[in-house]
């Protein structure tokens, strides 16, 4: 699995983007940051709760000069179909039919042949920031993902559990 320092491999995916087919590229992507995040499966229980839960926080998201994109083995069409479903989703969800990004990436579950659940945290650059993978069956936090993000924002030392308006660590250290 990629690690904080790496670089991410080329990313270039069909995607469904405001309800509609198109390409989705890191260089494409105007924010300062990118929450790039990999879930098994359309139509599945725990994937409608992380894809929702995304929706939902995308304004805070915006706010912190993030995008947030989505990735799945699904294809662009169940992407359509499912958005649906959901009431509509309103940040690209990346199609990786084969699993070849999420392989390149390391976590392409190979047992049952879907992206894990992992999350990593990208710069402009595409140099993973933070980089984390749950059990397939265990959910995410949405909230927590973004509390990482501002708290990498602020580029000060941030304590477990930091949120913003809190202390920071000392300025005369590195961690």
């Amino acid at each position: 699995m990629l690690k904080p320092g790496d670089a991410i491999p080329l990313l270039d995916l069909p995607a469904l983007v405001d309800g509609r087919s198109g390409r989705v590229t890191l260089a494409g992507i105007s924010s300062e940051l990118v929450v790039l995040f990999f879930y098994p499966r359309d139509f599945s229980f725990i994937c409608p709760t992380e894809v929702t839960g995304f929706g939902k926080a995308l304004s805070l998201f915006a706010a912190e000069n993030t995008a947030v994109l989505g990735v799945s083995v699904d294809d662009v069409e169940s992407h359509r179909r499912w958005a649906a479903e959901l009431g509509g989703v309103t940040y690209p969800l990346l199609a990786d039919q084969g699993g070849e990004f999420a392989k390149a990436c390391g976590v392409f579950d190979e047992r049952e042949q879907v992206a894990m659940r992992a999350t990593f945290l990208l710069d402009k650059k595409g140099t993973v920031i933070f980089a984390e993978a749950c059990p397939i069956n265990v959910g995410r936090s949405v909230e927590e993902t973004l509390r990482i993000v501002r708290a990498y924002r602020s580029g000060r030392l941030c304590p477990a559990d930091w949120e913003p308006g809190e202390g920071f660590g000392p300025s005369d250290r590195k961690y």
